[in-house]
């Protein structure tokens, strides 16, 4: 159950910020916390969870106050250049961003169970003893005398 919103004309990097902000959590937490953002990537992101959610309603008969934000994942978009005027006839690159949201959501359910799957699939790794920690390499340098201090004031 996702949906995918492409070619929004926000840099990727503003977007995953808004993205981090709601991974993980219940939808209406997720819609609360979009909603009340002050960040503008927010908005086109609450669309795409909405949207998520209505596929997850609709085609599998899915409770929104069910699911949570199992994925969401920031893509880059094709970047459209431009250039602009600069001193002595030069010109100045401009990269207007673009990108893909995907959203997707899932069961509580299920996303306890694919947690612990993770967990078990982990192989076993030995525990290192712990050693005592090694001479610093380092040494103290000798306090060198300033050369004020030798000779005599006159």
């Amino acid at each position: 159950m996702q949906a995918v919103a492409k070619y929004i004309r926000m840099s990727p990097r503003k977007v995953r910020l808004v993205a981090d902000l709601v991974r993980g959590l219940s939808v209406p937490a997720a819609r609360q916390q979009l909603t009340f953002s002050k960040k503008g990537a927010a908005v086109p992101v609450l669309k795409a969870l909405n949207s998520a959610v209505a596929n997850a309603e609709n085609t599998f008969s899915q409770n929104a106050s069910d699911l949570i934000v199992s994925e969401i994942r920031i893509d880059d978009g094709p970047t459209i250049k431009r250039h602009r005027p600069r001193a002595r006839g030069a010109a100045f690159p401009i990269r207007k961003r673009t990108s893909h949201i995907t959203v997707v959501v899932g069961q509580k359910k299920d996303a306890e169970a694919a947690k612990e799957v993770k967990v078990e699939e982990k192989p076993a790794t030995e525990v290192k003893k712990a050693t005592e920690p090694k001479a610093s390499a380092k040494k103290a340098k000798p306090a060198v005398k300033s050369k004020k201090s030798e000779t005599p004031s006159k």
